[in-house]
């Protein structure tokens, strides 16, 4: 089973419309210089590991209440172990949201076919084009798309989101993957947070502001159904 890194016990906003926890899993694909899960995707094995008895009692504990359970990282399609712990989630009759970077195509669309997961929110890093320049990493481009694909024809409710970066991520960039997109329900933008970074420059990086996210937003709602900014 895979290795359970962290869970935030009560949220109403990862998992739309239900109270939910969220299980971290560690270690990623990507490296984007942005990331605020610096030591969850570059050292996962220095945070200690949840005890699987744990994760059992901590679910059962909350039977009644706690509507769904999301999957984050890091990437939790690195790990073969995933659609065990969505097997224990499922048995005890909760919803399944995974945030996947799409990488991992192929163990999506497994899981997507066996109906294991209620929800997915796929990360959208940058237009196809700049995906190696973004993410710092060797990620093959088309297996985004083929990611972005399985989802727009799974049937499964799914949210592609973007953070935007000053200086990384932009307006252009926004409108590219709403090009690219087009049609697709709903699209989240999420301002980056200077917090424990991969690249400790991004420290210094200063958000867009209110009135530029709003424009980045615009330059998204023609191309779908709904486009919101995640102003957590």
């Amino acid at each position: 089973m895979a290795e359970i890194k962290g869970i935030e016990k009560f949220s109403s906003r990862d998992f739309p419309g239900h109270i939910s926890s969220t299980v971290f899993l560690g270690g990623c694909t990507f490296r984007c210089p942005y990331c605020h899960n610096a030591q969850l995707v570059l050292e996962p094995e220095a945070i200690p590991s949840l005890a699987a008895d744990y994760f059992l009692s901590y679910l059962d504990g909350r039977r009644g209440w706690l509507e769904g359970i999301c999957f984050s990282g890091g990437e939790p399609f690195l790990h073969e172990g995933l659609e065990d712990l969505i097997r224990i989630v499922r048995e005890r009759g909760l919803l399944v949201k995974v945030d996947t970077n799409g990488s991992f195509p192929d163990r999506l669309e497994a899981l997507l076919a066996l109906g294991l997961v209620d929800w997915v929110a796929l990360d959208i890093k940058a237009p196809l084009e700049r995906y190696r320049e973004v993410t710092r990493s060797t990620v093959d481009p088309e297996k985004i798309a083929r990611a972005a694909d399985l989802l727009r024809s799974s049937g499964v409710k799914h949210t592609f989101r973007t953070t935007v970066v000053p200086g990384l991520v932009g307006r252009e960039d926004v409108a590219r993957i709403g090009e690219w997109l087009k049609g697709a329900d709903r699209y989240i933008i999420q301002p980056f947070v200077p917090r424990t970074t991969l690249d400790p420059a991004y420290l210094e990086v200063k958000p867009y502001g209110r009135a530029e996210l709003a424009e980045i937003a615009a330059a998204a709602e023609p191309y779908f159904g709904e486009v919101r900014i995640d102003e957590r």
